[in-house]
């Protein structure tokens, strides 16, 4: 079993990322929500959490495929996820747009609506990843980008709104690292001197103009 691996990030595509190690290029399936972050360190070193799955193909050859997460919790999360019936490895993959953490806590809450937010999850398929996993992802929703009702536990241990949340997603999805977007947040917040920004798109907007040093 290959536990990590580690490499420079050669190339983030849809759905991959390909490591370069020593020359050779290890493609890795990762879910959507490390895109962003892998996108950020192109021609970086990282290290990455990985699962081997072994595919069987139509001419009766083996196909492995590598799965990577940028920590060890989402890859817990993950094999806990999996164990749901009708969730495979590749409907795992596709569904998790939003970070682990949160989807844990979405499990915990026993929020359907939410979970029905996931690619490929309906409502059917949703009341059953509650129903099998209510109960066993506490550990894991309380690890990082947790909720608390309609509040976030972000990377920096700090609770984000519903609208920070919403905010701090498309950063992440638009390439910026979550300790960054966080920080713009924060930062933000602590130079209130009005209304504060209630919107996902009035928080961009402010984030990026503390980004950009207009303010």
């Amino acid at each position: 079993m290959i536990e990590t691996l580690s490499g420079q990030v050669a190339e983030v595509g849809d759905g991959f990322v390909v490591l370069d190690r020593e020359g050779i290029g290890f493609r890795v399936a990762i879910p959507a929500y490390c895109l962003g972050e892998l996108a950020s360190r192109n021609g970086q070193g990282v290290m990455l959490h990985t699962l081997l799955f072994i595919d069987g193909q139509q001419n009766g050859q083996m196909e492995p495929h590598l799965v990577g997460f940028t920590n060890s919790a989402d890859k817990v999360f993950f094999r806990r996820f999996i164990s749901v019936k009708g969730i495979g490895w590749k409907k795992a993959l596709k569904a998790l747009a939003f970070p682990a953490g949160q989807v844990a806590s979405w499990i915990e809450h026993g929020d359907a609506t939410s979970l029905k937010q996931l690619p490929g999850i309906g409502s059917r398929a949703a009341d059953l990843i509650i129903a099998q996993l209510k109960g066993k992802m506490d550990d894991l929703a309380l690890a990082a980008g947790a909720t608390r009702g309609n509040a976030m536990v972000g990377a920096t241990g700090h609770v984000f709104s519903e609208g920070q949340r919403d905010a701090l997603e498309i950063m992440v999805a638009l390439g910026d690292s979550r300790v960054d977007a966080e920080g713009w947040v924060l930062t933000v917040m602590e130079r209130e001197s009005g209304e504060s920004p209630t919107s996902a798109e009035d928080w961009i907007r402010a984030a990026y103009a503390i980004r950009s040093g207009v303010v």
